[in-house]
């Protein structure tokens, strides 16, 4: 599976473009703030229905326009898929697949599996937890349907819930029967959430580690630890305990919405004891090895999006990236980068074919520099 043709209009600062892509590396040179980073994002918004970077759709519309629109034509299981994004400001977006418009985003999630590496995901080790849920979500969401159905359903049963809570106030034991509801459907839910990322995790974090070894050359060890209240015990009980701290407080206070997966570098927070470089090496071997996970699972190589990457990384782990990058399971690769020599020295060790393209103030143009 690959993107061949991308078509936009008005997305961030990108005003026009009509580009073809090759099944291998595609490069993206030009200075900071060119627009590189949103083609990127453009095309995670054709994976995901939204955008790596900004919550609100409204704030996609390039300045002084009404509408942004995204095309993508793509090879995928031997056959041509065409995906449709638009968005006027004021009205729904509209996704299309084939010209046909989906009733519910959610069926399009995981129909073009997609890896973007940022600097950004910095996030994920310095950030609070909410930012590692997201990550395990975004991921699991691609290829089980039920799991993101789940998840929809337990945040509106969370709304549900936090609402009574604040409306009932000191009033709560007044009112302890209607808690049942929304706590059943917390547990129920929250269960199979939790088995989905017990699961996910026990599976990624082997390969986790291999990346992180191969990108670092060894001699630091990594660990995820989950951490669930679904593993002190029965989530309904723990529900009617905690009712009325809960009431004072006017949210919930258990659930697995208040998971976190800790990061460990050598036994210690990576988020305190990492210096940039290993920050950045951690968050890669992560992201890579959420590639391998959803290659395994899809049986086909996910796009990956590889954003300003070879910055604060040694001499060496470039190296041992580039390596990587240029193996036969990674297929079809974005790259950008400020320096042209240095991306094409990188390109051109990994022995697959590239394409160039300059990125300047908004404008896309191919370069002549391909192979």
């Amino acid at each position: 599976m690959y993107i061949k043709h991308l078509s936009l209009l008005n997305y961030k600062n990108l005003q026009e473009a009509e580009l073809s892509f090759k099944n291998g590396i595609n490069c993206l040179v030009g200075k900071n703030g060119a627009g590189k980073t949103n083609l990127l994002d453009a095309l995670y918004y054709l994976s995901f229905c939204k955008s790596y970077f900004n919550a609100i759709d409204s704030q996609l519309v390039r300045h002084d326009q009404e509408f942004f629109m995204i095309q993508g034509r793509y090879h995928y299981q031997g056959q041509e898929e065409e995906i449709y994004a638009g968005l006027k400001k004021g009205q729904k977006k509209q996704f299309k697949r084939n010209k046909k418009e989906y009733q519910r985003l959610s069926e399009h999630i995981g129909l073009l599996p997609l890896v973007l590496i940022s600097p950004g995901d910095e996030r994920l080790i310095t950030e609070g937890s909410d930012q590692r849920r997201k990550y395990l979500d975004g991921v699991l969401s691609q290829f089980d349907r039920w799991y993101l159905t789940a998840v929809l359903r337990y945040n509106r049963g969370l709304s549900q819930r936090n609402t009574l809570l604040k409306s009932a106030g000191r009033n709560w034991s007044s009112v302890a029967g209607q808690f049942e509801v929304w706590d059943s459907l917390l547990a129920q839910t929250g269960l199979h959430i939790f088995e989905a990322r017990t699961r996910f995790i026990t599976e990624l974090e082997p390969v986790f580690q291999k990346f992180h070894r191969f990108i670092s050359g060894g001699g630091e060890e990594v660990q995820m630890v989950y951490h669930s209240h679904h593993q002190r015990g029965a989530l309904e009980e723990l529900l009617r305990d905690s009712l009325e701290r809960d009431a004072a407080l006017g949210y919930t206070t258990r659930g697995i919405h208040r998971d976190d997966l800790e990061l460990l570098l050598d036994g210690h927070p990576v988020r305190k004891v990492g210096s940039q470089g290993q920050k950045k090496t951690f968050f890669l071997a992560l992201k890579l090895a959420q590639f391998e996970f959803l290659s395994k699972h899809f049986g086909y190589a996910p796009i990956l999006l590889l954003d300003d990457m070879f910055d604060k990384l040694d001499d060496e782990r470039a190296e041992r990236l580039i390596e990587l990058v240029g193996r036969p399971e990674f297929e079809q690769i974005f790259i950008t980068h400020t320096q042209k020599e240095r991306l094409m020295e990188i390109v051109q060790k990994t022995g697959k074919s590239y394409d160039f393209f300059v990125v300047n103030n908004g404008e896309i143009q191919p370069h002549e520099e391909t192979l």
